[in-house]
């Protein structure tokens, strides 16, 4: 059996799901992974048979995706000459992580696309939303890249047909303790006003991870280091918290590791915002903006945090509920599409 992987690179989350995804499917046939997007800082643990540039969002420096770089920066052509060549009728099963090329090559052919990510709980009706509209931004996330089925991951299981996140065998192995520090990762925000900012709090030590990093730096009780995925995990794996994006693996990983939580939404991303959502109703705390949160930080450094959650290792069994329902077509999981 033939199955293709495709995986979207604009943030670290899917590839890191994809390396938990990844083994399990070569149980089954002969697996080929499609990546679009170089957003990514997450080295690949597997094979890439096509790298794509897709339909990548741009993170700006000011708290928020750059709408006007991310537009000019789309390559339109290059994205509807791949949906039209990409060979996705050679293939029996197509796995997809929110990634639009292959997402869009399916539906011109009228290809069964099964979507595997955490947008399509996202998008259930039953996952939580931000109070505010966000009429457009539902809808681009639902057109982005449809699916004709879609099993979805959630902080919580919303509904039976969500799971709970995919916790990649690297961060299960991992020791959690507690050194003291405080672990950052705000992508969306300038490093060195960033530290700035954060070295007012003096009675912490922060590890700000940054993607503009070219080094190790230090600033009075502040260390930034450039992003790496290991350096990162062990960071975090010994931190007193975590102060991140209110992306979905990080908060996911954070959670499990047992570890005082805080985020800060990503502007104009309304993914971010549902997540923001979830992670308030589950008791963590939500700031709009880093640079207007003092004082909540400064409660949130004295303050115990102690959210339980359980996040089994569900991978083998969520793949092979796909697998077998493809063979035998005998349940229907919720579908996201335009």
């Amino acid at each position: 059996m033939k199955i293709l992987l495709a995986i979207q690179a604009t943030g670290n989350g899917h590839i890191s799901r994809a390396q938990a995804i990844y083994p399990i499917l070569q149980k089954y046939g002969e697996v080929d992974v499609l990546v679009s997007g170089t957003q990514s800082s997450v080295p690949k643990a597997f094979p890439v048979k096509y790298q794509l540039k897709g339909l990548s969002f741009i993170i700006g420096k000011k708290g928020g995706i750059d709408l006007v770089r991310s537009f000019f920066h789309f390559d339109w052509w290059q994205f509807f000459r791949q949906v039209y060549t990409l060979p996705v009728q050679e293939y029996d099963i197509i796995i997809n992580d929110f990634e639009p090329v292959v997402a869009w090559a399916c539906k011109l052919r009228n290809k069964t696309c099964y979507g595997l990510s955490h947008q399509a709980a996202v998008a259930h009706p039953s996952s939580p939303k931000p109070g505010a509209m966000h009429g457009l931004s539902a809808w681009i996330l639902k057109n982005y890249a449809p699916t004709t089925f879609a099993f979805g991951f959630h902080f919580q299981r919303y509904d039976p047909l969500l799971f709970t996140p995919i916790i990649r065998p690297k961060v299960r192995n991992l020791q959690s303790v507690n050194a003291g520090h405080y672990t950052v990762y705000l992508p969306a925000y300038q490093q060195d006003r960033l530290a700035s900012f954060l070295a007012q709090f003096k009675e912490v030590q922060w590890h700000i991870f940054s993607k503009d990093a070219k080094g190790t730096n230090y600033f009075n009780n502040v260390t930034i280091y450039p992003v790496s995925d290991d350096a990162f995990l062990l960071s975090m794996a010994a931190a007193a918290g975590v102060l991140c994006g209110a992306g979905f693996e990080t908060p996911a990983e954070a959670l499990y590791l047992q570890k005082k939580l805080a985020v800060v939404p990503m502007k104009k991303q309304y993914e971010q915002y549902c997540n923001a959502a979830a992670l308030a109703q589950m008791g963590v705390p939500v700031w709009m903006d880093v640079y207007t949160a003092a004082p909540a930080i400064a409660e949130w450094l004295k303050a115990s945090q102690s959210i339980v959650v359980d996040y089994p290792d569900q991978t083998y069994e969520i793949i092979e509920l796909l697998i077998a329902n493809h063979k035998f077509h005998y349940l229907e999981p919720f579908a996201i599409h335009a």
